[in-house]
């Protein structure tokens, strides 16, 4: 039987994701091939589905990506009634070192040297502060310990009320900048990353929204 050795056009790397991007792909933002419109942050610490190990893990380091087409992680630029890359002139990094058939190059540049918020975001643009200012209030680092603690066969009060309040306040910083800077919802997804409330996931927590306001309830077992 013959081995695979070129793309079969099958999109299935472009449904599971878009790439986390590298430095190398800088000209690509440079260019307006890639904007903060079509771009995602991944924060330190953010579970997140490594597909190498098949398993959610904390992210290692921030890392920023391609977002997904809605609620869908599938590639924004892939067109899947041509089972094409819109930009594969252009494609990333990630994009052209993977090879289904042979995954060592892709596995040697995943989660090394990946570009940040702030290798695309000035010093002195206006969101600069305010992106430091959430990562110091509402980092992974504060809020992993108390999703952790929901384990104990008795979590304390406080463990709840403190993520309930943890993410309220994610949610009041992003609302502030989106007001006071017009940002879409993508920019924010890109400034701010993914909400606490989406990403923060346990069998015993039961999240409800009412308008901006987050309740959380706990179920007795796991």
């Amino acid at each position: 039987m013959q081995l695979q050795q070129h793309c079969q056009r099958c999109g299935t790397c472009c449904k599971n994701g878009g790439p986390i991007l590298h430095p190398e792909d800088l000209p690509l933002v440079r260019k307006g091939i890639l904007s903060h419109e079509n771009l995602v942050t991944i924060r330190k610490g953010e579970p997140s589905f490594n597909p190498f190990t098949g398993k959610v893990e904390p992210a290692s380091r921030e890392m920023i990506k391609i977002a997904g087409k809605g609620a869908s992680w599938e590639c924004l630029f892939y067109d899947a009634g041509q089972s094409a890359c819109t930009i594969h002139a252009d494609r990333p990094l990630e994009c052209r070192l993977l090879q289904c058939w042979d995954t060592r190059g892709i596995e040697a540049a995943s989660g090394k040297d990946c570009l940040g918020r702030f290798d695309l975001v000035a010093d002195q643009d206006l969101v600069a502060d305010r992106i430091r200012s959430h990562e110091q209030q509402c980092s992974y680092a504060r809020a992993l310990p108390l999703l952790e603690q929901l384990s104990s066969p008795r979590p304390a009060e406080t463990t709840l009320a403190a993520l309930t309040d943890l993410m309220q306040l994610d949610l009041l910083l992003r609302d502030q900048a989106v007001s006071a800077l017009r940002l879409s919802l993508q920019q924010e997804l890109f400034y701010f990353g993914r909400p606490l409330f989406q990403t923060l996931q346990h069998p015993r927590l039961r999240v409800a929204m009412s308008g901006a306001s987050i309740r959380l309830e706990l179920a007795c077992s796991i």
